[in-house]
């Protein structure tokens, strides 16, 4: 079960601006990651779970992150059916994030109070996620609509609580693009995970980018 409420979630996001996005199908690698991003001042993380067994290891590290990290509110993104939404739910996930609208996900999301941010890419669907109970709705691909398609939404609905995911970096310029076009918080994945001349994940170097872009994210906010 959730052990974040709805509303909880929702409001952790505005309050921190930024969802860090994440998959590997190694536990110990995972647990290491959300260690550096929670140590950097995240306080949210986007389990992409996009390969086979996902679940068990979204299930483990669900059992970490509880006991070493309480403050953290994990989630579970790249879920495409109302089957796998329950399932993550079962374990834990306290929202489901989607690429694209889906209304039998909505449902099973709503029955049990948890926060879902389906992937957009026009006002109609937008304005459809909203009336199925969508709290912040998901811009997705970010990097094809960018920063004015944002302004052009907030324009007839400045209700509407936006988060981009794809295209965002932890840089002040591509930063301020976004929260000066009005999102309420961005979604980060490769352009947060750096990795080593290796290939092998710099956890201090991601620990710091998580800081610096909370940092940033912060002064634009005021």
């Amino acid at each position: 079960m959730a052990q974040f409420t709805r509303l909880e979630v929702a409001q952790v996001m505005k309050d921190t601006g930024m969802v860090p996005l994440f998959y590997h199908k190694d536990l110990e690698i995972s647990k290491k990651v959300i260690t550096a991003c929670y140590n950097g001042g995240a306080r949210l993380l986007e389990f992409t779970a996009r390969g086979d067994f996902a679940h068990e290891v979204f299930g483990e590290l669900v059992k970490y992150v509880t006991k070493e990290l309480p403050e953290m509110v994990m989630g579970v993104g790249s879920v495409t059916d109302a089957a796998a939404a329950s399932r993550f739910m079962s374990l834990g996930a306290n929202f489901i994030v989607t690429p694209v609208l889906r209304e039998d996900i909505a449902i099973v999301c709503n029955r049990r109070k948890v926060l879902w941010s389906p992937g957009c890419g026009t006002l109609t669907e937008i304005a459809r996620a909203e009336e199925l109970g969508c709290e912040i709705v998901k811009l997705f691909p970010g990097d094809i609509y960018g920063p004015q398609f944002v302004k052009g939404i907030k324009g007839p609905q400045p209700w509407t609580s936006i988060m981009p995911t794809g295209g965002v970096s932890p840089t002040k310029e591509n930063l301020e693009g976004w929260f000066g076009a009005g999102v309420t918080c961005v979604g980060m994945g490769s352009q947060l995970m750096a990795k080593d001349a290796n290939g092998n994940f710099d956890y201090a170097k991601i620990e710091s980018l998580t800081k610096g872009a909370i940092e940033i994210i912060k002064g634009l906010k005021k």
